[in-house]
């Protein structure tokens, strides 16, 4: 096998994953798989355009993965960098694309809402075949910092719908007072974010059936945050949180509590990461208010996500994003 790589960049964060792939097997062997909070959205959606020190962070993280990447002996020929809800509503984004370019030899791809959800519901889906308790039709949720997916289907897409509902991009627009985040935020500021969430479920419903799912799949760091919260971890486990399965109630109990908390009060939490203390209350809420939108008693927790799904489109492009016709 052949080393290949996937980069993901967000609006809060770029990820990293170096593996082997087995086609045979449908296993993916991880070799490096890091993330790093850039905050690439910063502002965006005020500006419409990626702030300078924004940039820098980017590329910083870019030049680190560079050199994981020569030492595992991926080419660019074996890479895909895919970018989503940020650089897909700059107006400077050519800045993005030449110094992704410059660094790391490849062009990176900003993707439509859709096929970012197409992507994640390969990378999530593939190992849930079998599992007790677990069956079709999925509806995978993937919650980021600027857009939130909503995937429906089965062995293939059946619906797809991409909503600007980032726990970055909710909060920027609801919890900022005088450009700084409100600490903890008013009953009217949570109100306010609430009826945004709900009028972006609506939006979604009318493309994706929102009720028509066995199972509820989420992903990305507000939900595994969720989990090794509720799993009361004393430092991050990817072993532990794959798969993992949190209540509604329990969503709705943590939910409350970081609401509620101050910033001092979120940081101190051992599975925080630092670059989540200030948006995780606005990527929980989405998660609530999806809990409750369809009716799912609970959701299962994936590490494995869009990234996965990148990659397994760069060593067997047939195993990439699919839809029912």
């Amino acid at each position: 096998m052949t080393a290949a790589a996937a980069i993901d960049c967000g609006t809060n964060s770029i990820r990293l994953l170096i593996a082997d792939a087995d086609p045979a097997t449908g296993r993916l062997t991880d070799l490096d798989r890091r993330m790093e909070i850039v905050r690439l959205g910063q502002g965006v959606d005020r500006t419409g355009r990626l702030a300078p020190e924004a940039l820098d962070r980017t590329f910083a993280a870019c030049r680190r993965y560079a050199a994981a990447m020569a030492e595992h002996g991926v080419t660019p020929e074996r890479t895909r960098f895919v970018a989503t809800s940020a650089s897909r509503d700059a107006e400077n984004r050519d800045d993005f694309t030449r110094g992704v370019r410059d660094i790391l030899g490849i062009t990176p791809e900003v993707i439509s809402g859709d096929e970012e959800a197409a992507l994640s519901f390969t990378g999530a889906t593939g190992e849930l075949t079998g599992r007790p308790g677990i069956t079709p039709p999925y509806l995978v949720l993937d919650i980021g910092g600027g857009s939130t997916e909503f995937v429906l289907g089965d062995d293939a897409v059946r619906a797809a719908r991409s909503v600007d509902i980032g726990c970055v991009r909710l909060t920027e627009r609801h919890l900022l007072r005088d450009g700084a985040i409100t600490d903890p935020p008013t009953p009217a500021q949570i109100a306010a974010m609430s009826a945004d969430i709900d009028a972006a479920l609506a939006l979604a419903a009318e493309r994706v059936p929102l009720d028509a799912t066995h199972t509820l799949v989420g992903l990305a760091g507000s939900v595994t945050t969720l989990a090794a919260i509720a799993l009361d971890l004393p430092d991050y486990d990817s072993a532990a949180i794959h798969h993992s399965r949190l209540t509604t109630e329990r969503v709705r109990e943590i939910t409350t509590r970081l609401l509620a908390a101050t910033h001092a009060e979120r940081a101190a939490i051992p599975v925080m990461h630092p670059g989540r203390v200030d948006v995780i209350g606005a990527g929980a809420l989405v998660l609530l208010k999806v809990l409750e939108r369809t009716g799912a008693r609970e959701v299962v927790v994936s590490e494995h996500d869009i990234l996965d799904g990148i990659l397994w489109s760069v060593v067997t492009p047939e195993r990439g994003p699919r839809t029912s016709s």
